[in-house]
C-alpha cells in the first residue's frame, strides 16, 4: 500500500507531501490545479520515462519519493531480499531527475537500476489512465486475468509443471542424441586407431633392433671385408698369426718343463691363444652370414617409417604406442556395451506428450467456458458504467508448440461502439475506457493482483446516476485494495473514504501546487464547489451533504 508521496520541484509543484490511507482516496480540484502532475510523479517513481522538462523552472533537479507498506506482500519482499535491498516492512523508493542527465534511482536509500524499479513497481501499483501501459494494455497479462476469473490458476500450474517435465525430457533426449552422435564419432576413431595399431603388430624394442639391422645392411661390404681380412690374418692365411703364435707358445711350454714360473706363463699364453682362436672362428662365422640384401633394407626402412608415423600420432616411444593401443581396446569394449537409455527416454517423452496434450486440451475447454462468462460479466458491468454498446471478446490463438501457460495465446478484443469489429484492446481503448474497463474487471475478478490501484479519467464521458455507480464500484474495489482516484464528479467523490483537494496558489510571484486532506466540513464545501461552481449557496451545501450521506452509505 502507498502510504506517503513526497514531490519536490516537479512541474509547478515546489514541495508536496501527502499521506495516503487504506480504502478509497479521492483527489479533486479545479482544472489545471495539478492533479495529473501528481499521478505523473507517481508514475515517474514507478520507473516511468524521465525528462528534464518535468523539472520546475529554476531548479537543478526534481525528486519524487514514495513509501510503501509491504506487509503481506511477500513477492516484493523476496525480490528486494534477493537483490540485496533489505526485507523490512516498508520500502522507500526515490527517483531523482537532473538537468545534467544524471538520473538516479534509490531503493531503501541504496542506488538501484530503473529496470529493478520497474519490476518491483509492477507488483505494487497499477495506474489506469490516458497514457499508462498497465495490466490491461499488455496482452501477456490477459491469460492470467482470464484464469483468475475462471479460478483456473491451479490447473495452469499443473499444466506448467507437466510442461516442465516434458521440456526436461526433450532436453535430456536431445543431449543423449548429441552424446550418441559423439559416441559414434568416438567409436569410429577408436576402431581406426585400434586397427592401425593392431595391424602394425609392434614388439617392445623392435625399433632398436631394426635400427641395428639397418646399419649392418647399409655397411655389409665394409663389415664383410673387415671380418674376412682379420680372419685370414689370424687363422687361415699363409702367415697366420695364430700359427706363428702356436710355435712360440710351444717353445715356452718346453721351457716350462724346467721352470714352474715359465710353465705358468705358458699357460696364460695358451689361454690367450684359445681366445684368439675363438675370435677368429667367430669372425669366420660372422662373415659367412653377411650379405648385401637391398630388398630387406627396403623392408626395414618401410617398417621404421611406419613406427615413426605411429610415434608422431600416439606416443613418442614404441612402448607408449603399445600401451595406448591397450587403452583404446579397453575403451572400445566399454563403449560398445552401452545401455538402452534412449529407448526409455523416447517412451517417457511419448507418455508426457500425450498427458500434456490431454491436460492442455482440458484447460483450453475450461478457458473458453470461462471466457464466455467473463465476456457477459464484463459487458454487464460496463453497461452499468455508461458503456452500453461496448463489446469485449476474449480472442484465442492456437500455438504451434505448447508453452508453460498452455496451448493457446489469449488477447482481449474491444469495441466501444456498435457495428465496429472488436480489436486488440491496447490499440483502441482510450484512457477513460481503460479505467472503467479495469474497474469492471475488478468487480468480477475473485482476487486482486497488486495492493494499490490508481484511476485517472475513470469518469470521462459519464455523469448523473452512472457516476454514482462508478463511485460505489470504486468503493467496493477499495475493500480489497487501496484505491486512488482523480475525479471531476461529485457523485464519484462522495464515495471516498478520504478526500484530498489539490489546489494552486501563488507566492512571491511563483505558482505552486499543494494538497490537503479535507475535514468533514471542508469536504462539504469542496463537494458544493464541484456541484455549483464558483457560487456556493445554502441549497448547494445541503445537496452536497445529502450526496455525501448517500455515497458512504
Amino acid at each position: 500500500m502507498l502510504t506517503d508521496l513526497i514531490i519536490k520541484n516537479v512541474a509547478i509543484i515546489e514541495e508536496l507531501h501527502v499521506a495516503f490511507l487504506p480504502g478509497l482516496n479521492i483527489l479533486t480540484g479545479e482544472t489545471g490545479a495539478g492533479k495529473s502532475i501528481i499521478i505523473d510523479a507517481v508514475n515517474l517513481v514507478l520507473g516511468g520515462r524521465a525528462s528534464s522538462e518535468s523539472i520546475r523552472t529554476g531548479a537543478d533537479e526534481a525528486t519524487v519519493e514514495c513509501v510503501f507498506d509491504l506487509e503481506g506482500n511477500e513477492a516484493v519482499r523476496s525480490m528486494l531480499d534477493e537483490a540485496g535491498f533489505g526485507t523490512g516492512r516498508e520500502l522507500l523508493v526515490k527517483r531523482v531527475i537532473s538537468r545534467s542527465g544524471r538520473n538516479r534511482v534509490f531503493l531503501n536509500g541504496s542506488l538501484a537500476t530503473t529496470s529493478l524499479l520497474s519490476d518491483v513497481a509492477t507488483r505494487l501499483v497499477n495506474i489506469y489512465g490516458q497514457h499508462e501501459s498497465q495490466t490491461l494494455l499488455k496482452p501477456e497479462n490477459h491469460l492470467f486475468l482470464l484464469d483468475g476469473f475462471g479460478r483456473l490458476s491451479a490447473q495452469r500450474q499443473s499444466f506448467s509443471e507437466l510442461y516442465g517435465e516434458y521440456r526436461a525430457a526433450v532436453a535430456e533426449l536431445s543431449s543423449l542424441q548429441e552424446a550418441e552422435n559423439e559416441l559414434l564419432r568416438r567409436l569410429d576413431l577408436l576402431r581406426y586407431q585400434s586397427g592401425e595399431i593392431g595391424s602394425a603388430a609392434l614388439r617392445p624394442g623392435e625399433d632398436d633392433e631394426l635400427a641395428e639391422e639397418r646399419q649392418r645392411l647399409l655397411h655389409a661390404e665394409q663389415l664383410l671385408h673387415a671380418s674376412q681380412g682379420v680372419y685370414q690374418n689370424l687363422y687361415d692365411g699363409d702367415n697366420a698369426i695364430l700359427g706363428s703364435l702356436r710355435s712360440l707358445i710351444h717353445e715356452v711350454e718346453e721351457g716350462g718343463t724346467y721352470d714352474g714360473d715359465l710353465a705358468e706363463i705358458a699357460q696364460r699364453l695358451n689361454d690367450a691363444y684359445l681366445q684368439l682362436e675363438d675370435g677368429a672362428l667367430s669372425l669366420r662365422d660372422y662373415g659367412s652370414r653377411l650379405e648385401a640384401d637391398p630388398g630387406r633394407l627396403r623392408e626395414i626402412d618401410d617398417r621404421i617409417d611406419l613406427i615413426n608415423r605411429l610415434k608422431k600420432k600416439y606416443a613418442p616411444t614404441l612402448e607408449g604406442i603399445i600401451s595406448f593401443g591397450r587403452s583404446v581396446e579397453e575403451e572400445l569394449a566399454g563403449l560398445e556395451s552401452g545401455s538402452g537409455r534412449r529407448g526409455q527416454l523416447e517412451q517417457r517423452l511419448t507418455s508426457l506428450g500425450d498427458s500434456l496434450r490431454k491436460t492442455g486440451d482440458e484447460l483450453s475447454v475450461q478457458r473458453r467456458d470461462a471466457a464466455e462468462h467473463l465476456e457477459k460479466s464484463l459487458e454487464k458491468e460496463l453497461s452499468a458504467l455508461a458503456m452500453n454498446n461496448a463489446v469485449l471478446r476474449v480472442g484465442f490463438a492456437a500455438l504451434d508448440e505448447p508453452r508453460s501457460t498452455g496451448m493457446e495465446r489469449i488477447e482481449f478484443l474491444f469495441s466501444p461502439n456498435p457495428g465496429e469489429e472488436p480489436k486488440p484492446l491496447a490499440r483502441i481503448a482510450s484512457g477513460g475506457e481503460l479505467s472503467r474497463l479495469m474497474l469492471a474487471m475488478k468487480q468480477v475478478l475473485p482476487e486482486s493482483d497488486v495492493p494499490t490501484l490508481i484511476f485517472d479519467e475513470v469518469d470521462s464521458g459519464i455523469g448523473g446516476a452512472v457516476s454514482a455507480i462508478v463511485g460505489k464500484k470504486l468503493r467496493q474495489v477499495s475493500l480489497r485494495q487501496q484505491v486512488l482516484c482523480i475525479t471531476h464528479l461529485p457523485q464519484v467523490a462522495a464515495s471516498a473514504d478520504h478526500h484530498f483537494k489539490v489546489e494552486k496558489s501563488s507566492r512571491s510571484g511563483r505558482t505552486t501546487t499543494g494538497i490537503v486532506l479535507l475535514s468533514a466540513e471542508a469536504r462539504v464545501n469542496e463537494m458544493a464547489r464541484m456541484l455549483g461552481g464558483a457560487k456556493i449557496t445554502e441549497k448547494t451545501l445541503e445537496h452536497a451533504r445529502e450526496m455525501l450521506e448517500d455515497g458512504t452509505s
